[in-house]
């Protein structure tokens, strides 16, 4: 049962429960489908116990006989010690002096094949960006590393891109079966599109495609072992169905974020709604999923950088699925929701909608690996703390050689306010607007539209000042712009907070004009604007008092 396909999904029992610290976002874009030629992807780090900080570290020799220890990046657990290499490459966010960028989602997967001992999926991701310097390095470095150590994370999907190729990487853990893991790879090709948001998306494998493929040697043996697989051929092994089955969640919560990324490229993705929506999923009782979408699509148009940014915003709107419409979103459309995504009545599971973006978000980030600038400017990190949608992605070059105060690690933290942490001032804009969302969002989209296109203008002009400096001067140069930027912008948005905790007071809204509260002839405030709930919500109330 579907309530209008809008709000709640009613569904039985045939549906098992989603983990709710399950909740990134990964796009991906190849050189061909870009408008400049860059390589792109994107990643949230969607979770309540992430604090939103610019991970750094700079470039480092070792010497023979060092060790690197690993911790858990979730909860700084300590894992296990590795050898050292040599040499290990400036890390700005994710993305590392050479342009290659990582990213990731949480799908979990069968739950007996959680949890391995080893390397953490984080620090498989920062192993990497240390030690490699292209997308296939990347691969065989962090599958390597599990091989040897271990695994000790439950399934992944990695975004793995260089300047020159996008690759999409899915591995999960053997539990207490094995030591190590299995996966699959896939470049995805150069005029395409791709997106992956904690679902499993890797079905068959091209085993004859040794160039655009890599996967693990006993992918299908081992699945085959535990009896997940029981088809007599190879190439019909579908890996997703052997180690990710689907639930409802893993359509509605998950899959949808997918649809939703792909439909504002692509004239065809109204069919697969009843697939990523689940509804077909609940209406067959779980035996059949739909036409499944494809694993990357081919653009309509080349995409932009700030439309990747603009799509890390998404949530739903225009579509049954639009978080900021009905009940549950109450009188001024707010995408906040309490407790998890799912809930019982009546012994009854419903579901909220999970959209793009999501207020638990720590920081998220549009990487644009530019190759061709690689010895000079280079790739450009687009970073931002809190909600996507209230925002402002900020340039940080993979260049440079300091992180601003206000995204730096140890200004602050989850239980610790600072007041020059972009973090907490972010967060505390984006709480007030929940309580008024359709009201204040516009005057938060005017501010974090102008920050966007301003830096947009400028990354012509900067690309032309940086290209007669040597690398030295480069790096000097983009790290003053971007720690500039950066904390210009955050304080804006610290003046932003208070012109709406004035302007929205007690629930009213002030007079203003260009920005400018209004006052009377002899000076005084002028009485606020006492803005009434929307007619759709007094109708509601009438309704429910007249039914009681």
């Amino acid at each position: 049962m579907v309530r209008n396909m809008k709000k709640f999904y009613l569904i039985l029992a045939l549906c098992s429960a989603w983990v709710a610290g399950l909740a990134c976002t990964n796009f991906l874009v190849g050189k061909d489908a870009s408008v400049d030629g860059s390589t792109m992807i994107s990643y949230a780090a969607d979770s309540y116990s992430f604090y939103g900080f610019l991970h750094y570290s700079p470039a480092a020799d070792y010497p023979e006989g060092a060790v690197r220890e690993v911790k858990d990046w979730d909860t700084g657990k300590p894992l296990c010690t590795i050898p050292q290499v040599a040499h290990t490459y400036k890390v700005v966010g994710n993305m590392n002096e050479h342009q290659l960028t990582i990213g990731e989602t949480t799908w979990g997967g069968r739950p007996e094949l959680e949890i391995g001992e080893g390397i953490d999926y984080g620090s498989l991701i920062y192993i990497a960006l240390e030690r490699c310097k292209t997308a296939r390095e990347a691969i065989k470095c962090m599958t390597d590393l599990v091989a040897e150590y271990g695994y000790a994370s439950s399934g992944e999907t990695f975004s793995i891109a260089d300047p020159n190729e996008v690759w999409l990487m899915e591995l999960i853990g053997k539990g207490k079966v094995e030591k190590g893991a299995v996966w699959v790879a896939t470049r995805v090709p150069d005029d395409c599109i791709a997106a992956h948001a904690n679902q499993a998306r890797f079905t068959t494998i091209n085993f004859k495609d040794k160039e655009n493929w890599m996967w693990s040697k006993d992918v299908v043996k081992f699945a085959r072992k535990q009896g997940y697989y029981t088809g007599k051929k190879d190439e019909d092994f579908n890996f997703q169905e052997a180690y990710a089955p689907y639930d409802f969640s893993g359509l509605y919560v998950c899959e949808a974020r997918v649809w939703s990324f792909f439909r504002k490229f692509s004239n065809d993705m109204d069919k697969y709604f009843d697939f990523a929506s689940g509804k077909t999923f609940v209406e067959t009782g779980g035996e059949y999923a739909g036409e499944r979408m494809p694993l990357y699509i081919k653009p309509n148009h080349k995409v932009s950088a700030q439309e990747l940014k603009d799509c890390m915003r998404d949530q739903y709107e225009g579509t049954p699925l639009d978080i900021t419409q009905g009940p549950d979103a109450g009188p001024w459309n707010s995408k906040l929701r309490y407790g998890s995504l799912g809930f019982q009545l009546d012994s009854v599971q419903y579901w909220f909608e999970r959209p793009i973006a999501t207020q638990q978000t720590a920081w998220s980030f549009v990487a644009q690996m530019r190759g061709y600038e690689a010895a000079k400017a280079g790739g450009i990190l687009w970073f931002g703390v809190d909600d996507a949608a209230s925002t402002v992605y900020v340039p940080m070059y993979s260049t440079i050689n300091e992180v601003p105060e206000c995204f730096k690690e140890g200004n602050g933290d989850m239980y610790n306010y600072s007041p020059t942490s972009a973090w907490w001032t972010y967060n505390i804009v984006a709480n007030w607007a929940y309580t008024k969302y359709s009201a204040m969002m516009p005057d938060i989209k005017k501010v974090q539209s102008a920050w966007e296109d301003k830096f947009n203008s400028q990354v012509e002009a900067i690309d032309a000042q940086v290209a007669n400096m040597d690398a030295t001067q480069a790096a000097a140069f983009l790290t003053k712009y971007s720690v500039s930027q950066a904390q210009e912008s955050t304080a804006a948005w610290k003046d932003l907070g208070i012109y709406l905790f004035v302007k929205f007071l007690d629930g009213q809204q002030r007079k203003e004009e260009n920005g400018q509260f209004l006052r009377n002839a002899y000076g005084s405030p002028e009485m606020p604007n006492r803005t009434p709930y929307p007619t759709s919500f007094l109708e509601d109330i009438h309704e429910h008092i007249a039914h009681e």
